[in-house]
């Protein structure tokens, strides 16, 4: 088939739609699954597309083909090689899920790994700001896009499924390139309890990010995901200015971020998730299955003339060991009410 758009796939036909926003011709691809049979419980599956070698393009919308009755989540994934060249494979935590045999087990990424997009809970369409795209293809180490979808139940026999995205691109080159910064947490949480999970990571390149998006991500347990940068003074006083705040068990799309402040070199960004473990029994702990838990925010950004960051998470082992009060994270003027409450 004719390299009419910016993908190639293996043994399926393709689909194009075209339209036109105020910036440029925009077209839409299906990156959706092939007809898949989640097999058991608590299956991840990825599928991969690879983008033509000889031209760049600009990823500028998402539009979800999901319901979070089939796909607990769904992620993209930049890859410059994908963790296998099959249709599909079990792609589970650390490659170790079990999907019965008949899958080979890999990691999205066999290496570079980033993440462009993410889903939940019936989010709507994203649609990027004016003049912003992610770049993929040349001049980028993305030269793969890999979808995977969490299906946390398994299907009847005889039922398949092609959720996905519809990702809207372009070819004109957009001079404010996109990046997603994953602020994550480890750890546990004890039963019977309020517990925050908190991360903090300082931004060491000189570059000047804008954020304009956010998304929370939990299981069940949440019930605040804040973020923050936060800026020090001549004085020595920390400001901290909140980019996004929601109850994660809203829908998980990326919302606009409250504090459009750019982000610059020796700033810090800053998540906390409040746990509410008051009705459960027992100790949780941080895991890709429904019975765990995640403490996740996304930063969406962009770099005017420049190239995203080369950052792409800033991670901590979390409670009980890691909190923003720790000493050596050196940090003041924490707003502890405002960061768990939604008022």
């Amino acid at each position: 088939m004719a390299a009419l758009h910016m993908f190639r796939m293996r043994l399926c036909f393709t689909f194009l739609f075209v339209f036109d926003l105020t910036c440029c011709e925009v077209k839409k691809y299906p990156l959706l699954m092939p007809d898949v049979y989640p097999n058991r419980d608590e299956l991840y599956l990825c599928t991969p597309v690879r983008i033509v070698n000889e031209k760049s393009f600009y990823i500028v919308g998402f539009e979800p083909n999901a319901t979070m009755n089939v796909a607990h989540h769904m992620l993209l994934f930049g890859c410059n090689v994908p963790g296998a060249t099959d249709d599909i494979w079990d792609c589970g935590e650390m490659a170790v899920s079990d999907s019965g045999g008949n899958l080979k087990k890999a990691s999205p990424c066999k290496d570079v790994n980033h993440v462009i997009y993410a889903w939940a809970r019936d989010a709507k369409t994203l649609e990027l700001p004016e003049d912003v795209g992610f770049q993929v293809g040349q001049g980028t180490d993305i030269h793969y896009l890999v979808l995977q979808i969490h299906y946390s139940k398994k299907f009847e026999v005889g039922r398949t499924d092609n959720s996905g995205l519809f990702l809207m691109y372009t070819e004109e080159p957009q001079n404010k390139l996109a990046g997603v910064l994953l602020l994550g947490v480890g750890g546990l949480i004890p039963p019977k309890s309020t517990t925050y999970m908190e991360t903090a990571c300082q931004i060491l390149e000189e570059k000047v990010i804008h954020p304009f998006a956010y998304r929370t991500h939990t299981h069940s347990l949440g019930r605040v995901v804040s973020g923050y940068s936060i800026r020090r003074d001549s004085n020595g006083l920390d400001h901290w200015s909140l980019i996004g705040k929601r109850d994660p068990l809203t829908p998980q799309m990326f919302y606009p971020v409250f504090d459009k402040t750019p982000i610059t070199y020796g700033d810090r960004v800053a998540a906390r998730c409040t746990m509410d473990s008051s009705s459960r029994d027992r100790i949780t702990k941080v895991g890709a299955t429904k019975n765990d838990e995640m403490c996740n925010l996304y930063i969406m950004y962009y770099v005017e003339n420049g190239t995203p960051l080369q950052m792409k998470y800033c991670t901590t082992e979390g409670p009980p060991y890691y909190h923003w009060s720790n000493s050596y994270n050196d940090l003041n003027n924490i707003p502890d009410v405002e960061a768990s409450t939604l008022d």
